[in-house]
């Protein structure tokens, strides 16, 4: 019988099942590879550090949890981009508690990798899109501003609303939709009648 064949995702995968319970720091080779059973070589193999695994995870996780933002985005939702982050945290638990409960910072010590690098700053370019385009959208302008609520609806709001519940290991009830729900018509319909 031949040794198992492991591929990026396997070690990825152990790596969040570390993290999501004992957060990044516990994240080591030697976890990693002793949670899959497979041979240190096998993971020098496919990367060349702990910290590329790392960076790798979690560049992983947050672009998945973009694309539901950028789907409503792109259907013209802007509501529906501001409840994607308790849609995806019922979902995704494990890949929440890493994304929303550490800053990216908590995953790479030192700098990112070369081969990260341009992913992170295509990462960093595409919310700072989103946050203008959902701008656009329902302020009908993307002024600094206006940009400045985008982000707050979009990222502040949502993720303030489920950190608590994250950090009690408990998916996020209904109340925390009607309360960004509350929030977000509340936000808007102040900006709309400024603008009067």
């Amino acid at each position: 019988m031949g040794r198992p064949k492991y591929d990026d995702g396997d070690f990825l995968d152990a790596a969040l099942a570390i993290a999501a319970i004992s957060g990044p720091p516990a994240v080591t080779i030697g976890a990693v590879t002793d949670r899959l059973k497979a041979p240190v070589g096998s993971f020098y193999h496919r990367f060349a550090s702990r910290d590329v695994l790392l960076g790798e995870l979690w560049l992983r996780t947050v672009l998945d949890f973009q694309q539901g933002i950028t789907a409503a985005l792109d259907a013209g939702d802007g509501f529906r981009a501001a409840l994607h982050t308790p849609a995806w945290v019922r979902l995704n638990p494990d890949e929440a508690r890493l994304l929303l409960l550490y800053h990216r910072d908590d995953f790479v010590q030192g700098g990112w990798p070369a081969s990260l690098r341009d992913g992170v700053a295509a990462q960093t370019a595409q919310m700072e899109s989103g946050f203008a385009r959902f701008a656009r959208l329902v302020f009908g302008r993307a002024r600094h501003d206006e940009v400045r609520r985008a982000q707050f609806l979009l990222a502040e709001l949502p993720v303030g609303a489920v950190r608590q519940h994250l950090q009690r290991r408990e998916p996020p009830p209904p109340i925390v939709d009607e309360l960004i729900g509350v929030t977000y018509r509340a936000v808007i319909a102040d900006y709309r009648a400024r603008r009067r």
